[in-house]
Order: structure tokens, then C-alpha cells, then sequence
């Protein structure tokens, strides 16, 4: 190298930080995830953290484009696509997941496939075969560790079904929904400061509770109500302010109900369709009481 390349490097390095060799050292600005004020959602376009209920491994959530509305749990990591069968390839972009193959050597594959906790599909690759007793062994390790219990049998339904809906329907802002858990068991979808979901329930102690009361299973005013009009278990939230049943709707806790904390999960509740939500509908009060003030 001639005196004067060096001294060239020399000057460059000590106006722009550079490797031994003279290249730029470029420093990537860190992005964080931002909400637009504008946007009808404050749902963070990201994968969605969280573990099978049945298997304990854990599971990406993110929502999709087809018909269907609710978002689909994928093996966190990318596989060969030569190794998926075509109907099981998924992509994602932008964090939105497409039920098809981009094109791309990698695919991503619902976890749903690979699940030990159920039956293993007709058509399974040996690599698929070996990632499963793989999810499989780590199930073993969770259950003997303590940290994953498995499913009890299910008492009867004559049991249950007048004291605890599994998927209670709810009335607020003049909207009736089904919810996906029961009354005291859905939870808040804000995201905390450790970045993780709010464990905290919906339904606070301190703030006022709806009413438990039998309506109509089809609304007034329809024309042809299908199935015939009957009574129906109805948690009534109609009398309460307006904020309180926004912040149902939003399905934040109280500490959430005005924070600016964006959410890590999505809504659950699905509006009320009674030809479609048929199994749900229980024409006795929970608990067999007239009206009830809390969610049983």
C-alpha cells in the first residue's frame, strides 16, 4: 500500500467511523413498532406471543385474510417448503398471515399440524415426523416439570351449561356478541410494560357488573326470524355508561380502559347470530336465579 492510500484511508477514517478494511461501519437505526393515530386498531402489527393450551409449545398468532375472522397459530419458525404439503403452506407479510406459498423456498405451517396433543395427519413428511416428536419430547418435559397439566374429562353438560356458559352472549352498545370464554374468564388484551398480555379479567370487582336476564333469542323487528323467537340467557351490559361498555367492547381491564398501551391481542368477541351460535343459547339463568349481578 503507497503512503499516500493510507493517509487517504487515514483522513476518511477519522471523519466516518470504518473497519480495518476501510469499509463504512453503518449503525441500522433501531424501529420500533408504532401505532398510526389514525389507524381503527390499536392491534400492533406483530406476531402474537403464546402457547398451546394442550401441548404447552409455543404458538405465533396472527390475523388472516381469508373468510375466516380469527387469527391462526403458527410454528414459529420457517420450514423447507419441499418438506409442507401445498395445503398446509402459509406466508406471512406485514404481519398478516395468507393461507398460500409465496413462492419462496421457506413456508411457515399451522401449529395445528405439528400439535402432539392430537392426531397426526394422513400425509406427514419425515422432517415434519421428526419436528413433532421433537414438540412431542418438550410436552413430556413441561408435564414433568409441572409446568403443563393436562385436561381433565369435562363434567357432563347437564352439569354446567345453567351455571357457567362456556360462550355467554352479551349485550352492549346496543350490539349483541358471544364471547369466546366465560363471563369472568375473558381477558384483557392490552399490552403491559414487560411487553407481555394483561392476565387481569375484564370483569372488575369494583367497577359495576351487567345483569344476568332473559331476552328474546331473535330481536324485535326482524321479518322472518329464524329459528322461531324464544328466550335466552342474556348478560346485559346496556345500563351501564357509556365508557363501561367501551371498555367491554375494547376488552380492557380497568387499568387498561384509558391507557394508551397498544393491544397484543385481538378482540374475541363475534357478533351474535342465532342460526350460527344455536349450541350457545341456554334458555335458563345462570345458577337458576331470576337475575344475577355478577358474571357467573
Amino acid at each position: 500500500m503507497s503512503p499516500a492510500t493510507f493517509t487517504a484511508m487515514c483522513s476518511a477514517n477519522a471523519s466516518s467511523p470504518r473497519r480495518w478494511d476501510g469499509t463504512p461501519t453503518r449503525t441500522p437505526r433501531p424501529r420500533s413498532l408504532r401505532v398510526a393515530p389514525d389507524s381503527p386498531t390499536r392491534l400492533v402489527r406483530s406476531a402474537q406471543p403464546g402457547h398451546c393450551p394442550d401441548c404447552g409449545n409455543r404458538i405465533d398468532w396472527h390475523p388472516r385474510t381469508d373468510a375466516d375472522d380469527r387469527s391462526v397459530g403458527l410454528h414459529p419458525q420457517e420450514l423447507p417448503a419441499a418438506a409442507v404439503p401445498a395445503v398446509s403452506r402459509w406466508h406471512v407479510s406485514s404481519g398478516i398471515a395468507h393461507p398460500a406459498h409465496d413462492g419462496t423456498p421457506w413456508c411457515r405451517i399451522p401449529h395445528a399440524a405439528l400439535c402432539p396433543a392430537r392426531s397426526a395427519p394422513a400425509a406427514l413428511t419425515p422432517q415434519l415426523t421428526a419436528l413433532r416428536r421433537h414438540l412431542a419430547l418438550h410436552t413430556r418435559r413441561l408435564i414433568n416439570n409441572g409446568t403443563l397439566t393436562t385436561r381433565a374429562t369435562p363434567p357432563a353438560p347437564e352439569a354446567t351449561e345453567s351455571c357457567r356458559p362456556a360462550r355467554p352472549i352479551a349485550q352492549l352498545l346496543s350490539v349483541r356478541y358471544i364471547a369466546s370464554h366465560p363471563i369472568d374468564a375473558i381477558q384483557c388484551v392490552a399490552q403491559t410494560r414487560q411487553r407481555h398480555r394483561c392476565t387481569r379479567p375484564v370483569l372488575d370487582d369494583h367497577a359495576p357488573h351487567g345483569t344476568w336476564t332473559l331476552a328474546p333469542t331473535t330481536l324485535l323487528g326482524r321479518r322472518t326470524p329464524s329459528p322461531p323467537v324464544g328466550r335466552m340467557a342474556l348478560y346485559d351490559l346496556t345500563h351501564l355508561p357509556y365508557p363501561e361498555q367501551l371498555r367491554w367492547r375494547h376488552q380492557h381491564c380497568s387499568s387498561h380502559a384509558t391507557s394508551s398501551a397498544a393491544d397484543l391481542a385481538l378482540t374475541e368477541w363475534e357478533p351474535f347470530d342465532p342460526r350460527l351460535h344455536h349450541l350457545h343459547i341456554h334458555p335458563r339463568l345462570p345458577g337458576g336465579t331470576r337475575t344475577q349481578h355478577h358474571g357467573t
